[in-house]
């Protein structure tokens, strides 16, 4: 499968907050914020997180960053591709079947 045609959802143990244009990412573990573990998404991040909903591949997602943002096609797909593989890395999000979005991929322990 097209790496573009991939499509993510996000570990439903995050608890997201929009401050000052900025989205804030706390995971929630044994019902307690893990402060050590808080990320900070810029403006075009932020608007990536609202974006991933489980059903829109990747390929849709650059589509709405270059009509949103001036960026060019092929610098929108490279830096959408390693946010979300920085994201998936942190167990923040994972990607899915397109097609099949039931439930999270398995993953090991987040890496941030």
């Amino acid at each position: 499968m097209s790496d573009m045609l991939k499509v993510y959802v996000k570990d439903p143990n995050i608890v997201n907050r929009k401050i000052a244009g900025e989205m804030v990412l706390v995971p929630i573990r044994h019902n307690v914020g893990d402060l050590a573990c808080i990320y900070n998404l810029n403006e075009v991040g932020s608007r990536i997180w609202e974006l991933i909903d489980g059903g829109i591949t990747l390929e849709q997602i650059r589509d709405r960053i270059v009509e949103e943002y001036e960026v060019s096609t092929e610098e929108a797909e490279a830096d959408i591709t390693e946010f979300l593989n920085n994201l998936e890395q942190a167990g923040v999000v994972s990607s899915v079947n397109h097609g099949n979005h039931n439930g999270l991929k398995q993953k090991g322990s987040p890496g941030m």
